[in-house]
């Protein structure tokens, strides 16, 4: 799937959390960046979701975005 463009305060609203919180995902899973403009970042919406996925379940997040794509598409899969 194509990434999804969102800044941290955008995601912070999807995900119902704190644009603090986005950023620390950020730096602390390395989140999928997608460029910036200005001093605004973009981030790969799927990606945060995923993460947040993962803490929501208690489960370990994936280290890369490659590795949390890989297991956004096995959960597809079983779907």
């Amino acid at each position: 799937m194509n990434p999804e463009p969102v800044t941290a305060v955008t995601a912070a609203r999807r995900l119902k959390r704190q644009p603090v919180t986005i950023r620390q995902w950020a730096r602390r899973y390395q989140a999928a960046q997608l460029g910036k403009d200005g001093r605004q970042v973009f981030y790969d919406f799927r990606d945060l979701a995923t993460i947040d996925a993962c803490i929501y379940r208690g489960e370990p997040v994936p280290e890369t975005p490659q590795a949390r794509a890989e297991l956004r598409d096995r959960y597809r899969a079983a779907a």
